[in-house]
């Protein structure tokens, strides 16, 4: 229904944005780091999701595309609603989520409060499968010009930063490039991750 709002931002709260688009002020609920990228009285925009269900019509909105993309995927876990995937993504950027999921690392997850083991290896366990799924299907060799990240996916290091950028929303052929010239054998995964979103924006 919204992809995004673009407008002035009216107030900001704790958890919550206001932006007025042409004098409608439409509150959306958030993250910490959203909260700090946008300021009151100046131009914002949010990329929007809208949970409808018994009663519910809330609406949650995000500064960056990936960040909403993290959101979408922790919704997709079971036992895990709203307020928890605002609170991991208030604890962690997306991309150390993505890092924490295909690395396996609870700790990362589990800092978010409310967030206990059994439902961080939940997330793990679920998305895990659910990202090596997607990765493997957009590199199928019938579609052409998805070589390199095929080649990419051969090394197990690389095959793991290639699928924390697919959760971020990028294409295999996207993370090949971004990949390249990273040290995919010696740095940390964390880090290859890291420098590889720093070659996108390049």
């Amino acid at each position: 229904m919204f992809y995004y709002l673009d407008g002035t931002v009216a107030e900001i709260l704790p958890s919550l944005v206001v932006i007025d688009c042409g004098g409608v002020g439409y509150a959306c609920k958030t993250t910490n780091h959203t909260l700090g990228v946008l300021k009151k009285g100046q131009r914002g925009k949010v990329y929007t999701h809208l949970q409808v269900g018994d009663g519910i019509f809330d609406l949650y909105g995000f500064a960056a595309q990936n960040e909403l993309n993290s959101f979408r995927m922790l919704l997709s876990v079971s036992g895990v609603g709203p307020k928890a995937a605002l609170g991991i993504l208030s604890s962690c950027t997306p991309e150390n989520l993505a890092a924490a999921i295909v690395a396996g690392d609870e700790q990362i997850l589990t800092a978010a409060p409310g967030i206990g083991k059994k439902i961080a290896r939940r997330i793990i366990l679920e998305l895990k499968d659910r990202i090596s799924n997607e990765i493997e299907s957009e590199t199928n060799p019938a579609n052409p010009g998805q070589s390199a990240g095929i080649l990419l996916l051969n090394h197990n290091k690389a095959s793991e930063a290639a699928q924390a950028l697919g959760a971020l929303g990028y294409s295999p052929s996207e993370a090949a490039q971004a990949l390249k010239g990273v040290d995919t054998e010696n740095l940390p995964l964390e880090e290859i991750i890291r420098r590889s979103l720093k070659n996108m924006v390049k």
